[in-house]
């Protein structure tokens, strides 16, 4: 089994250089979510270094197999929502979306049928994974399909994988093309989710991946459309990626990355993708400043806002993937 997560034992201020953070460092316990996420990734990075580095490759596949048999005898081990000081609780009920996306990664590179028996077993395998959110930390089905859809492999029945990618990404392209600002994003009530700007880029992922499948241009200039989205054609003029268009956010929420507070210390690194609009706007200076704010005006370029102006990797990793779509595709 693997640790669910490890930070302080308590929430720090800002600024605060990691050299400087007086905080003891604690391991939380084992989680069923936390061991599948890594089952998956081992079995990618199996796959990936294959034939960079065979030594690696063998270990992070022994590793995937031996989280994956891990996981399915300990199904129930589940973070709880309590554990949220020092650092967030990424609390996950539902994980038959993680033994889906682990089984697909393991059998996408291993060939073997008891993951293929898995896959198709999943309730996931024919649910309908591409709601407003096509996938992030806690939704990992949409990735699955995903890498299914677009890696060959051998899987029963895999037409209909590819059908569901594809009919997923005509959804989000019929919202953008509804949307003023051409955002694949329609969340029920106009509320805006925290990291809507990585929900925006996950969902471009999916267009990407049915250009990929189809070779139709439709879904490439819906790609396109979002980015320019994300670089400021939006409600605020603003682009959410540091160092990008002629307004781009530059305070974003972090420790070190904090010349808002510190003009010693450096502002976030070129390249740096916001959080977005969050109509929850649950920090303080969010709740001041834009008390009665509406979808997309829910930001604010400042190092306190967390909820709306976070920095986060799985955020960029979402950004990253879409501007290498983009350069290769160019």
């Amino acid at each position: 089994m693997v640790h669910h997560k490890i930070h302080d034992q308590a929430w720090t201020g800002l600024p605060l250089l990691p050299s400087q953070d007086p905080q003891p460092r604690e391991l939380h316990p084992v989680s069923t979510a936390a061991t599948l996420n890594l089952a998956a990734t081992a079995a990618q990075a199996a796959r990936i270094y294959a034939k960079y580095d065979p030594a690696f490759a063998k270990r992070a596949l022994a590793a995937a197999r031996k989280a994956y048999t891990a996981a399915k005898t300990n199904p129930i081990a589940l973070a709880p929502e309590s554990d949220g000081v020092g650092g967030g609780a990424y609390n996950d009920t539902k994980v038959s979306d993680e033994f889906y996306w682990a089984a697909a990664e393991l059998f996408i590179t291993t060939g073997e049928k008891t993951y293929a028996k898995d896959v198709i077993a999943s309730p996931e395998h024919t649910a309908d994974a591409f709601g407003p959110v096509a996938f992030d930390w806690a939704s990992t089905a949409a990735a699955a399909k995903i890498d299914l859809a677009l890696i060959p492999n051998k899987l029963p029945g895999l037409g209909s994988v590819k059908a569901q990618v594809v009919a997923g990404a005509d959804k989000y392209l019929a919202i953008q093309k509804a949307h003023a600002y051409g955002v694949a994003y329609s969340p029920a009530n106009n509320m805006w989710d925290w990291g809507s700007s990585s929900i925006v880029a996950n969902n471009l992922v999916v267009l990407a991946a049915a250009q990929k499948l189809t070779g139709r241009d439709r879904y490439r200039d819906g790609v396109l459309t979002g980015l320019d989205w994300l670089f400021g054609r939006n409600a605020l003029n603003r682009s959410y990626v540091t160092g990008y268009g002629e307004v781009s956010a530059q305070n974003e929420h972090s420790r070190w990355y904090a010349a808002e507070l510190d003009p010693s210390l450096p502002h976030p690194p070129v390249g740096s993708l916001a959080g977005g609009p969050n109509s929850s706007i649950q920090d303080p200076l969010a709740q001041e400043k834009l008390k009665g704010c509406v979808g997309q005006f829910c930001y604010i370029d400042d190092i306190q806002s967390w909820s709306t102006n976070e920095l986060t990797i799985n955020w960029n990793a979402a950004l990253a993937w879409v501007s290498g779509y983009v350069a290769e595709i160019r």
